[in-house]
């Protein structure tokens, strides 16, 4: 039977591939340690959950709620953009409350996008950066990752060629799932692009507080001029282990945020009420929720980069996010990021994510997820060493074969 034809122009889904190896070996009696799918395992801070709770037994927070989130928690999202960025935000007009920052990108794509529109995507990327446009009708060209002076210059070569002209740029910094980190001087210069092109600026800044150096990650909206052409999107999930909660915002321009809270009006009420109160408690708590999740993942990223190191695969502590980008080893490099990912879970019990997910400029690489307790990843190691010790016998013949003629 023929698929639909919005079903018809998304990729494959790679990552279902590692998914079912995953649970066909926990159904046989494997102990897959996951460090694939990006997860929070930290459970949301119990005055969070005491909140939802306390609010819950007013029945009059069951019925239906505002889909541009509730003024509270709209004014907590101003008043935090305040406090972390210097931003000032007008809470009526400058930010809506989206159902996480997944279905925020997907509906404002949906609200932006005529067919055939061109959207410039870093790849590797978040897979919603580019499914959402082309769900919606629109053109992905790729762009590269890095935050640094080869960012510009295919920028402006799609400028040049592109027909129709780009109408929107997509940047997520920090990297999910590279982990790079931008400075406020790269988004000086994206802001200026976007302003002599007149092209829509879409940042993802999901992990804004997931960081490890002493200089917080920057917004996009601290350059200025930056909301004459850009939304920001963020979300709780991370920065508040409430990924199931399904609370984020957007935030900048006020003509794209009012075309995104018109396209959710028709297709969503908003978060559950008693959620959204939580949530604004959330924003307008003091800090130490947010140092302690931060604190937990810093740990895990350091044992992680040592037991792998010592395990044989060196990887590029990242500076920000709960993730690792890390290069393939070079025995397994010829197989590509899919087959090493389902590689490691058959004879390592270890799961990742494919770099090959991402884009296709990631199929060197593979993504590990900080989602399991620092004694889960110093288990993982030991099975990375054995397995990489065994790398001959592990591989399938005929790469062994290849390898062994280069």
């Amino acid at each position: 039977m023929e698929e639909f034809h919005k079903v018809r122009r998304l990729p494959p889904y790679v990552f279902e591939q590692v998914n079912r190896l995953k649970a066909n070996a926990r159904a046989a009696g494997a102990d897959i340690i996951d460090l694939g799918m990006g997860n929070p395992d930290l459970p949301t801070p119990q005055s969070i959950v005491d909140k939802l709770c306390e609010v819950v037994q007013d029945p009059r927070t069951h019925r239906y709620s505002s889909s541009k989130g509730i003024p509270g928690l709209r004014r907590a999202q101003a008043s935090y953009y305040a406090r972390r960025f210097g931003v000032k935000l007008n809470p009526e007009t400058e930010v809506v409350a989206t159902l996480g920052s997944k279905e925020g990108f997907a509906n404002m794509a949906q609200a932006i996008t005529a067919p055939g529109d061109v959207i410039l995507c870093p790849n590797p990327t978040y897979p919603i950066h580019a499914f959402g446009f082309l769900m919606a009708g629109g053109v992905i060209r790729s762009m590269s990752v890095e935050p640094d002076d080869s960012f510009f210059p295919p920028l402006e070569r799609a400028v040049k060629h592109s027909i129709p002209k780009p109408l929107a740029l997509v940047i997520n910094y920090p990297s999910n799932p590279t982990a790079h980190v931008a400075t406020l001087d790269f988004y000086k210069e994206v802001i200026a692009f976007a302003r002599k092109h007149e092209i829509i600026v879409l940042s993802d800044l999901a992990y804004s507080e997931i960081y490890f150096d002493d200089a917080p990650p920057p917004s996009v909206l601290q350059v200025p001029g930056a909301k004459d052409v850009a939304v920001e999107f963020t979300s709780m999930s991370k920065t508040f282990s409430m990924p199931g909660w399904r609370i984020g915002f957007a935030v900048g321009n006020e003509r794209l945020i009012s075309a995104l809270s018109r396209v959710k009006s028709y297709l969503d009420y908003g978060a559950f009420t008693p959620i959204q109160v939580a949530a604004t408690q959330a924003l307008n708590g003091d800090g130490s929720d947010i140092e302690e999740v931060r604190s937990t993942y810093h740990k895990r990223r350091d044992v992680m980069v040592e037991s792998f190191g010592k395990a044989g695969w060196n990887v590029t502590p990242p500076a920000a996010t709960m993730f690792a980008w890390a290069k393939i080893p070079e025995p397994f490099q010829s197989l590509g990021s899919l087959e090493f990912s389902k590689l490691l879970v058959e004879k390592a019990d270890v799961a990742v994510a494919p770099g090959i997910g991402f884009g296709e400029h990631g199929d060197q690489y593979v993504r590990i997820a900080l989602v399991e307790n620092e004694h889960r990843i110093r288990q993982a190691a030991r099975n990375l060493k054995r397995f990489l010790a065994s790398s001959d016998a592990v591989m399938p013949d005929n790469i062994v074969a290849l390898n062994a003629h280069r």
